[in-house]
């Protein structure tokens, strides 16, 4: 006889104020004909989250983990293992990677396995781009010793090597330099590489960044040249194309009015920034344009097929993850309070760089 389930736990915030969080004690939950019950091993907690949070509504979000009384589940990168399957085609025990809420279970309701996953077809999620509802088997990658790093920064490399190749197709707009803002967020970081091992054609990279970490972002050697947002107005004005990875309505105000014409083209990706200037409606230079991952993933995949888009992306993330060994430190914590802690030091902005949040809420 299979063991009880221990209780539920889940970690909701509110859909209007993400500093109004709590912690839900839910009955374990089982597992209906056809369904498979996920127990969530642990999840990384970064800035990106919280853009997920920022564009809840917008991309659904929301969506993917429903939740009661205005509240909602923020989706994360983590893995997991099949607690129970009354699912024939999938196995009690295995190990998949995939977005979790920040729980201690999941239940999904397989539409589709295969080789390329386990595609959760449950009514909520009907719509929703199919890499957002696949639950990727980990049989032979990633290595054990590997996983820290591919649920902080796998994801977030994904969206960063999609901008590269979307500007890339692009011709970079004609453009000789790209700014980064949050040029020490991860997804920041990972564009920086990308862009800096592009060939002696490459564009200049400059990032942008609060004062407390000039210094690390300079130290990546990745960037050509590193300002702090107070001195955003020395930036050479020349063709350039920014690249939005903070959300920052007064830094995205600023860049426009200081580049002006110049800029190409903007590409919105994050919001590392929550609480900020409203942008403004009509900005001089090239609009905002909202940088949607899943739509480059399908558009690369019609064209290259799958496997061949994979072995491209599988190829460059195996190099990045190799660098980041140099300057990622990985912190490891346990149960509801040091998931809260982290959380709120991330939508507050006090997280240090150099630091990847690996949380569970499950205690030893």
């Amino acid at each position: 006889m299979a063991e009880p389930l221990a209780q539920g736990l889940d970690f909701l915030v509110s859909r209007s104020d993400w500093s109004d969080c709590e912690f839900r004690e839910v009955p374990a939950p089982a597992p209906q004909p056809g369904e498979v019950l996920f127990r969530v091993d642990r999840f990384a907690l970064t800035a990106n989250n919280i853009t997920y949070a920022k564009a809840g509504d917008m991309l659904r979000y929301w969506d993917f983990f429903p939740a009661p009384d205005g509240r909602g589940r923020i989706p994360a990168m983590g893995f997991a293992d099949v607690a129970a399957s009354r699912h024939p085609e999938v196995r009690e025990g295995q190990r998949v990677f995939g977005f979790f809420p920040m729980s201690r279970y999941l239940v999904i309701q397989p539409a589709r396995v295969g080789p390329g996953g386990i595609v959760d077809g449950a009514s909520h999620r009907v719509g929703i781009a199919p890499a957002y509802n696949t639950y990727s088997p980990t049989d032979a990658d990633p290595a054990p010793e590997h996983e820290d790093a591919h649920m902080l920064m796998r994801g977030l490399f994904l969206t960063s090597w999609l901008v590269d190749d979307f500007l890339r197709e692009a011709d970079r707009f004609g453009a000789e330099q790209v700014v980064i803002t949050s040029a020490s967020s991860k997804t920041g970081i990972a564009l920086a590489w990308l862009l800096a091992g592009s060939g002696p054609s490459r564009p200049r990279v400059v990032g942008l960044t609060s004062p407390r970490n000039v210094a690390f972002a300079k130290g990546l050697g990745w960037y050509d040249e590193v300002i702090q947002y107070d001195d955003l107005e020395s930036i050479a004005a020349v063709r350039s194309i920014a690249v939005d990875m903070a959300g920052s309505g007064g830094v995205t105000n600023r860049l426009h009015h200081h580049l002006g014409d110049r800029l190409r083209h903007a590409c919105a990706v994050g919001a590392t920034h929550f609480d900020d200037t409203p942008r403004e409606a009509e900005l001089p230079g090239a609009q905002p344009e909202f940088f949607f991952a899943p739509a480059q993933i399908q558009k690369r995949s019609a064209e290259w097929g799958a496997d061949e888009l994979n072995a491209r992306i599988g190829g460059a993330w195996a190099d990045f993850r190799d660098a980041s060994r140099s300057w990622l430190e990985v912190v490891r914590g346990a149960g509801p309070e040091a998931l809260e802690r982290v959380y709120r030091d991330t939508l507050a902005g006090r997280t240090a760089p150099h630091q990847g949040h690996v949380l569970s809420l499950w205690v030893d």
